[in-house]
């Protein structure tokens, strides 16, 4: 890869990076928030829900319109909006009396800053990475955002250590520098081709007339194993200092342990997809069968040591299915829809990480048992899915349009 390149992916890296900070870096001082802003667990839940739902519901309008307009446009604004976002939530927490209500607000806006970035530079990488590199790109933007994932629990203990106010101008301080990386080492493939609405709609419903139940249960199974990660990591934050007493610092350490897993499985999953070009759907269906399996073992598992493993495995899981499907779905669609396909599947990720903690929440207020072996059935489903509908024809960097 030459020199040019391999800046602009270092740029574009740290774009899933900044992302993906945007919720797990709170994680682990969910106790602390909640304890200083006198709320529910479902409350604080609602902190990562906000964010992601706005997101959600944001991408696919940002889609379009990077479509028309271009990706790097889009992704600039949106990664300083990002940054604002966390300045609103900071300073309602610096000044406000009751300021909940408020950086919920900041939260809001920083989803929507944050739809702008990750799936749009999934696109931006898909146009100008041709198939021979785009899978170990792709696993490359993976890994750094499952890095994201990795350091965001110590980021957070650390920055914490200071005050869990501070989370919130971290975000900006890390946004502006990210955003002038984008802007003067990135570049367009081609400028792109305006498309009326009602055309540029036909050719979607073109696109999921031939690959449509091959492409949403592609989706879909991104959508599953970020839904369980982050559910579970919500829960088990609060495990760990409930249970075990471990808080802190050593807590982000800990934390970090199964997402360093998931994030080294999606960057060696990626080089490899690169080499031998095939094995996509293969690689998937065992990433669900590992979290699956994982789920209902991780019940019966009372020491951390042994939870730990069986968390990693779960990781490990996550990792074999996030840079397949990452790659499927930028190589199910040409450039000019490129955008749109691949900020629904952000659309989808954000959900299910909006839906993760407070379902997680709700069913062990069921019980225990209740909170495993559902997500295990809902993983088994989506996992037979997989088996039944996906294909990789048409959906791969070797027969892609």
């Amino acid at each position: 890869m030459e020199k040019k390149y391999k800046l602009m992916m270092l740029a574009f890296s740290g774009v899933p990076f900044i992302m993906v900070l945007g919720n797990s870096m709170l994680i682990p001082e969910f106790p602390q928030i909640k304890s200083a802003l006198n709320i529910s667990q479902f409350q604080v839940g609602l902190f990562i829900t906000a964010f992601s739902i706005s997101a959600g519901i944001t991408i696919p309008f940002l889609g379009y319109l990077c479509d028309q307009v271009g990706r790097i446009k889009i992704i600039v604004p949106a990664l300083l909006l990002y940054g604002a976002g966390g300045i609103i939530s900071g300073l309602a927490a610096l000044f406000l009396d009751n300021p909940y209500a408020v950086i919920l607000c900041g939260r809001v806006v920083q989803g929507i800053g944050a739809a702008g970035t990750a799936p749009i530079v999934m696109a931006l990488v898909g146009d100008i990475f041709q198939s021979q590199q785009r899978s170990e790109v792709l696993g490359i933007l993976e890994a750094s955002n499952g890095l994201g994932k990795v350091l965001s629990p110590i980021l957070g203990s650390a920055i914490g250590l200071i005050s869990w106010i501070a989370l919130f101008f971290f975000y900006a301080i890390l946004a502006v520098p990210i955003a002038a990386a984008v802007w003067f080492l990135g570049e367009e493939k081609e400028e792109p081709r305006k498309q009326g609405l009602k055309e540029y709609l036909a050719n979607i419903k073109g696109i999921f007339e031939k690959k449509g139940s091959s492409l949403l249960t592609t989706i879909l199974a991104g959508m599953l194993v970020l839904f369980v990660l982050f559910g579970l990591l919500s829960s088990f934050s609060d495990t760990l200092e409930t249970k075990y007493h471990i808080k802190g610092f050593s807590k982000g350490l800990v934390i970090a342990i199964p997402i360093l897993f998931m994030s080294i499985t999606s960057y060696t999953t990626g080089r490899i997809l690169k080499k031998i070009k095939k094995y996509f759907k293969f690689s998937i269906t065992t990433g669900l069968f590992l979290v699956t399996g994982m789920l209902v073992l991780l019940y019966y598992m009372d020491s951390l040591l042994a939870y730990l493993i069986f968390f990693s495995l779960l990781g490990i899981g996550t990792g074999l299915v996030l840079p397949s499907v990452n790659t499927m779905v930028t190589s199910s669609c040409s450039t000019s829809q490129r955008g749109v396909i691949t900020s629904l599947y952000g659309a989808a990720r954000f959900i299910g990480v909006a839906i993760g903690p407070p379902a997680f929440t709700a069913l062990q207020e069921v019980s225990k048992l209740c909170m495993y072996f559902a997500t295990a059935g809902i993983a088994l489903i989506v996992l037979i899915l997989a088996f039944i509908f996906i294909k990789e024809r048409g959906m791969t960097p070797r027969q892609e349009n």
